[in-house]
């Protein structure tokens, strides 16, 4: 509990300038919006039905849920600035997509940047689908392949790699989404290594950090709850 409550302490106290996290609202065009929104409609509504599934299983998947969720919010709210309608921030969710899968952890970042953008107005309610995609779908997804590309090789290294690339790959989607919606003139992929480049001066460390975080968080969850090494075995 000692680890826990310093790394808590330790993300409170790092300053930090308040900008508009994630993608703000009203940044991206109407059409890009709506399209987002229904690409993400599939992934929640499996992410619903695995939760519900998960809840009947075992009652201690309930804390882990909610622990993996309130892990999301600490973390996706330290947001170093970036760029203009965007800033970089760690996501939080490669310890959610390890233990229970992408789709449950899809649901957990919607309902994370659902209150972030109305209580704490970072990213916004036409922005949702956008963040939930690069946040909560591509990012999850990348750290669950990972995981289990390495963990029977070194379970520790492949613990933190899920987290870390998970939260680079959400970058790079972001990236790619606002090229899509902001091309240069010389075109889409010019625009997407601009926003890559900016995005990178602080998202490599963030990664890494939030990487072995994820780790320490691990760690301590699998001393205190030893159960936790299996629930991530085959957990989609």
């Amino acid at each position: 509990m000692k680890k826990v409550f310093l790394l808590s302490t330790v993300f409170f106290l790092i300053p930090r300038v308040l900008y508009a996290m994630h993608i703000a609202e009203g940044y991206l065009p109407l059409k890009w919006c709506l399209f987002y929104f229904l690409l993400i409609v599939p992934f929640i509504a499996l992410g619903m039905k695995k939760i519900f599934l998960l809840y009947g299983q075992d009652k201690n998947n309930k804390m882990l849920i909610s622990l993996c969720g309130a892990y999301i919010f600490l973390l996706s709210a330290l947001k170093l600035p970036s760029v203009t309608g965007s800033c970089s921030h760690p996501t939080g969710c490669g310890l959610s997509a390890i233990l229970f899968g992408p789709y449950v952890t899809a649901v957990l970042s919607m309902i994370v940047l659902l209150f972030q953008a109305l209580f704490l107005a970072h990213g916004g309610l036409t922005t949702l689908g956008a963040n939930t995609f690069s946040m909560g779908v591509a990012g999850p997804f990348i750290s669950y392949i990972v995981y289990h590309l390495l963990r029977r090789r070194n379970r520790r290294l492949s613990i933190f790699l899920a987290a870390a690339l998970g939260d680079l790959g959400t970058y790079i989607i972001t990236s790619i989404q606002l090229a899509l919606a902001f091309p240069s003139k010389n075109g889409i992929f010019e625009s997407m290594i601009k926003f890559l480049s900016i995005f990178s001066i602080t998202q490599i460390p963030l990664a890494i950090t939030e990487g072995i975080f994820t780790l320490i968080l691990f760690d301590y969850l699998a001393q205190n709850y030893p159960e936790i090494k299996k629930i991530g075995e085959f957990n989609v």
